[in-house]
């Protein structure tokens, strides 16, 4: 456990840089998806639909640490735009199973494509080992975070 720093020390923390770049980049990204129809939590669902495959609305739920209700409406947003497809599972018609369609997957490339410039103009300042550097370096945090969360969840269900 390290000790308070002394009231005239100079304190370099993360969280307040952390929070507000991310702010920059959601406002750029917002901009840049807006266009295409989809705001981020569309882009998250897509992506963990791209990268799981095929799977029911529930687990889609748990991998997005979303309530099965907003869930739905977020599918019903995707689906109203052909970028994703439900059906009702055939060893238990109760279930639904979702997945990508293929104008969801050219979608999402178009939004990775779109992503990738926000975090140019964003990062610009980073070359590319800084910015790998930074991506390792976030991938544990948000590794450790998910530790963390797991074992103290919020009565409210989020971390």
């Amino acid at each position: 456990m390290t000790s308070a720093p002394a009231a005239d020390q100079v304190v370099h923390l993360s969280g307040p840089l952390l929070d507000h770049l991310s702010r920059r980049i959601r406002m750029r990204a917002e901009s840049v998806m807006a266009p295409l129809g989809l705001r981020p939590r569309h882009v998250v669902a897509l992506t963990v639909l791209r990268d799981a495959g095929a799977c029911n609305q529930q687990s889609l739920a748990t991998m997005l640490a979303m309530d099965g209700t907003n869930v739905v409406g977020l599918l019903n947003d995707l689906e109203a735009q052909d970028l994703v497809e439900r059906r009702r599972a055939p060893e238990d018609r109760r279930r639904h199973v979702v997945q990508l369609t293929e104008a969801g997957s050219r979608r999402l490339a178009e939004v990775e494509l779109a992503m990738a410039a926000v975090e140019d103009e964003v990062l610009g300042a980073l070359d590319a080992d800084q910015r790998k550097t930074l991506y390792t370096l976030l991938q544990a945090a948000v590794s450790n975070a998910n530790v963390i969360c797991t074992e103290h969840v919020e009565p409210s269900g989020d971390c």
